[in-house]
């Protein structure tokens, strides 16, 4: 197999990048005729996504309601396997959909116990589907990729995996910085909708110019472009995902199938008796570039947009600090708050700033001899004490310059600070500590310190 000198590093890193570790909790078990026993296969993670927890989401409580004019039956009716067969070839895809009895059990799966997930999916893929479909025709990918997500994430974009994939595409650090995805302490733009769709049809693309077979792809999004290597080589050089999927890790083995599965259910569900959840299309929006550090309860204050609201707008933030002054920012809006934001840009910098923007730029170090030791003994901090008294002795006496070259003392005036009176006087904050005994910087009016 040859590869390009760019593609060999980049796939160099993302081996094993998205393949995932299955537990007992999340197998299926299949019976293969050709070995004449049961296979466990590993469920993909958006299978066993918790759908209360997803419809406990600021997108779902707000645009999803579920359909209380559906009249039909809550019952799975079964077909003939050549039902199920004839409906994937009438699809138009240019991924190959064929039946077998892996796919079989997946759509059974999909349309038996997890129609809850599917009505969830069917509603909230109106969100993502227009996203979901531009990026991939922006690199010519096949639009039926865009269900992917479905068994990666369940379609929640703040989705993470026990291993740290995360997002809508479940994006590994590695492979998403690969990608061009920002991840760092304050900014995951793997759960960022747009850009992390677009990294995904980039790496498909990438994929599909090794492989040139979309069965490979999918499995090698999921697992790594090395494990599909090593089971291509396992099953002697044959480049045909049904015939090296026995050399496949326990999950890629069913992420085909559960892809396949995917297609079907969410353009077959009416027939499966599933009713969508009714979804309503969320506020128009609209982005701008920050260019300043700000918080987004200042936006939220200022332009009255809830939080939730705010973070759900923004999920590829993992504070509620936008840090526009260190990286190129974009903040989503709805659009009838984008006004008040440009018109209110100084008062929401502004608001509450000094509550907010904490971060020191500089900080002085402080006199070794500030400190207290907890472990000094008593003698020490009497001898400390005592020379605290010796200069609270002195003050007022000794004028504020001793032309013989010894000590010179300062009467603090009113609004003076240490680090003012230390700059006129050539000297340090901590050496002005140390001299007059004084810890932190609280002066007073009046006080008489020594400054030489």
């Amino acid at each position: 197999m040859k590869i390009t000198a760019i593609k060999k590093s980049v796939f160099a890193l993302a081996i094993g990048a998205l393949c995932m570790p299955v537990s007992a909790q999340s197998v299926i078990t299949v019976y293969d005729e050709n070995l004449g026993q049961n296979e466990e296969i590993g469920l993909p993670e958006g299978l066993t996504a918790n759908v209360d927890s997803l419809l406990n989401e600021w997108y779902s409580r707000t645009y999803l309601d579920k359909e209380e004019e559906c009249h039909m039956k809550d019952e799975n009716p079964t077909f003939p396997t050549e039902v199920y067969v004839d409906r994937l070839q009438r699809l138009p895809t240019i991924v190959e959909l064929p039946h077998n009895a892996v796919i079989q059990k997946f759509i059974d799966m999909y349309s038996g116990r997890l129609r809850k997930s599917v009505s969830f999916m069917l509603a909230a893929n109106n969100f993502y589907n227009p996203i979901f479909e531009e990026a991939l025709e922006t690199y010519g990918v096949p639009h039926e990729l865009k269900y992917l997500p479905v068994i990666e994430s369940a379609l929640n974009p703040k989705a993470t995996s026990p291993v740290g994939a995360a997002g809508l595409w479940q994006f590994m650090v590695g492979t998403g910085k690969m990608y061009d995805l920002q991840i760092n302490s304050l900014v995951d733009e793997r759960r960022d909708p747009v850009k992390s769709s677009y990294a995904a049809a980039r790496f498909l693309k990438d994929l599909y110019d090794i492989y040139h077979d979309w069965h490979l792809v999918i499995a090698a999004y999921n697992c790594g472009p090395g494990n599909v290597n090593k089971a291509i080589h396992r099953a002697g050089e044959v480049k045909d995902y049904w015939k090296i999927y026995n050399y496949l890790p326990k999950e890629t083995r069913g992420y085909v199938p559960s892809f396949i599965a995917a297609t079907y259910i969410m353009n077959y569900y009416c027939d499966h008796n599933i009713c969508p959840y009714e979804s309503r299309l969320p506020a128009q929006t609209d982005t701008i570039h920050v260019s300043n550090d700000i918080y987004m309860d200042q936006i939220s204050h200022v332009c009255n947009v809830s939080m939730s609201e705010l973070q759900a707008l923004n999920p590829q933030y993992r504070t509620n600090l936008i840090p526009g002054s260190g990286v190129y920012c974009i903040l989503r809006l709805p659009s009838e708050a984008m006004a008040a934001f440009i018109t209110n840009q100084d008062s929401i910098y502004n608001y509450r700033r000094s509550d907010y923007q904490t971060k020191r730029r500089t900080v002085e170090i402080a006199d070794q001899g500030t400190y207290t030791d907890n472990s000094a003994s008593t003698s020490k901090r009497d001898r400390r004490h005592r020379k605290q008294q010796e200069v609270a002795a002195g003050n007022g006496k000794k004028g504020k310059k001793n032309k013989g070259g010894g000590s010179a003392n300062h009467t603090v005036k009113k609004g003076e600070t240490l680090s003012a009176i230390a700059r006129k006087n050539g000297t340090t904050v901590a050496k002005l500590q140390k001299l007059n005994g004084i810890k932190g910087s609280n002066i007073r009016a009046g006080q008489s310190i020594r400054v030489k």
